[in-house]
């Protein structure tokens, strides 16, 4: 698991543009719990699914 993936981060989708914003809810392991704006709570498997980390200003 990346360090970067606390609790509080927000991430998007490399595939999914239109499940819009995530923010991570919990990292344990490979297994990041994503809450995201237009399709709610996500397991994610680092593993399998490289989440893009978000800026806090946007970019």
């Amino acid at each position: 698991m990346n360090e970067e993936f606390v609790p509080g981060a927000l991430v998007r989708h490399p595939n999914r543009d239109d499940w819009g914003l995530g923010q991570v809810q919990s990292a344990i392991g490979n297994r990041i719990t994503v809450n995201f704006e237009h399709q709610g709570k996500q397991l994610i498997n680092s593993d399998v699914i490289s989440l893009i980390l978000v800026d806090i200003d946007g970019s």
